[in-house]
């Protein structure tokens, strides 16, 4: 069971922070919360959050969690100007990361609270926010393992899908990071036999069914079947940051003398799509839709003109 009693802190409250913050919040956790964009946190106080205006604000934590988009974000916030350690005096035991960032990113933010006689536990989750509210979220960890086994029953109430450790150092990146190259071949893969079948006379409504019914299914191409039947791109993870990630992939896999063919022809793919937006009114805001989005790409390329089948299509998620 989470010691409540902890001080708990937080950066980060997007799309997927601010509902990973409820969680605690709904489990009694006292939890202090600072977001670049102030306006975005204050939701959290009517939950009983308390939200800080300055990262100083976050020092006196026992354990700071963050979830941000890059390497470069997570750096700024706890090494640049008024960052979480300027300035010195105390800082928190622990720090826990849940963002998805390149391995020697990690690496080096590790080495440098550890100089400053801190831990850093490495904890990238899977999941969106839909995935939290349903309590279906995981997360693998990685890190000092006294550091890890501390903030497990908080990941736990984050996470209660489940939490593995995995061992020292950034070996928890390299899980993530290949979690979400495979998070892009699916989702292409995915989007690609849906407009065979469709194209063929398919409905693909009934065609998804079939597939989240079967040995192949799983909860995320259950998850992602409302937004393919409906052309649904509401938010949950942008293209830019799956091409990020896939990149982070790549560039492991040459690093280390792994082959990944099937993962750069859909980075490629992937690549299409930020072309074909050029091709909208607002390119910039069409790429901050669902990276679902590329089924409009993908059809493009097939010589289809999809429209909503508006079907209620499960979730997968429902209780």
């Amino acid at each position: 069971m989470a010691n409540n009693a902890q001080k708990v802190g937080w950066i980060g409250v997007g799309r997927m922070g601010f509902s990973m913050v409820e969680r605690l919040l709904k489990a009694g956790h006292d939890v202090s919360i600072w977001n670049r964009t102030r306006s975005k946190a204050e939701p959290l106080a009517a939950k009983g959050g308390k939200i800080v205006d300055s990262l100083f604000d976050l020092k006196d934590v026992d354990i700071l969690f963050s979830i941000v988009s890059t390497g470069k974000d997570l750096d700024q916030v706890l090494f640049g100007k008024n960052s979480v350690t300027g300035h010195g005096g105390k800082l928190p035991k622990i720090f826990v990361d849940c963002s998805t960032i390149a391995v020697e990113d990690s690496k080096s933010i590790r080495e440098r609270l550890k100089q400053l006689g801190s831990e850093f536990v490495a904890a990238p989750i899977s999941g969106n926010a839909k995935v939290i509210k349903a309590g279906r979220l995981s997360a693998v960890l990685s890190g000092d393992e006294q550091a890890a086994k501390t903030v497990t029953p908080l990941m736990e109430t984050i996470a209660p899908q489940g939490v593995a450790y995995v061992g020292e150092g950034e070996l928890a990146r390299i899980c993530k990071i290949a979690h979400n190259v495979m998070l892009g071949v699916v989702i292409e893969n995915l989007i690609e036999i849906t407009l065979l079948a469709n194209k063929m006379g398919v409905p693909r409504h009934a065609f998804l069914a079939f597939m989240n019914n079967s040995v192949m299914g799983s909860m995320f191409t259950a998850y992602k079947s409302p937004a393919l039947v409906n052309l649904d791109w509401t938010t949950t993870f942008t293209p830019e940051l799956l091409r990020k990630d896939m990149d982070l992939g790549l560039e492991l896999g040459r690093d280390w003398d792994v082959p990944m063919p099937v993962t750069a022809a859909a980075r490629e793919v992937l690549q299409s799509h930020f072309g074909t937006a050029m091709l909208q009114k607002n390119p910039e805001e069409y790429l901050q839709k669902d990276f679902a989005a590329m089924m409009e790409t993908m059809a493009l390329m097939s010589g289809m003109k999809l429209e909503s089948e508006n079907k209620n299509v499960p979730t997968g998620l429902e209780s």
